[in-house]
């Protein structure tokens, strides 16, 4: 039986791949249902799993934009460093 958390991670990179826009409340209520969740986890709310998807969303969101920062922040110093 796949860790809850596997479930977060799984639906999180799924909508993103197939989206990376706002967390839909359909989707994951058929993710929900179809990956199994509901029949593997029974006491699951989904209301808390949607939350939980969400903050796994935002968190690869923060970290894609550190990083995104990071290297926009790399190029500007390697183009200061030209003669």
């Amino acid at each position: 039986m796949p860790k809850l958390s596997e479930y977060v991670a799984n639906a999180a990179s799924e909508f993103f791949a197939e989206t990376g826009s706002e967390l839909d409340a359909r989707w994951i209520a058929e993710f929900f249902q179809n990956a199994g969740v509901a029949d593997e986890y029974p006491n699951q709310d989904l209301i808390m799993f949607y939350d939980m998807v969400q903050k796994a969303l935002t968190l690869k969101a923060e970290l894609a934009r550190k990083l995104a920062e990071a290297q926009i922040e790399k190029n500007t110093n390697a183009q200061r460093k030209r003669p």
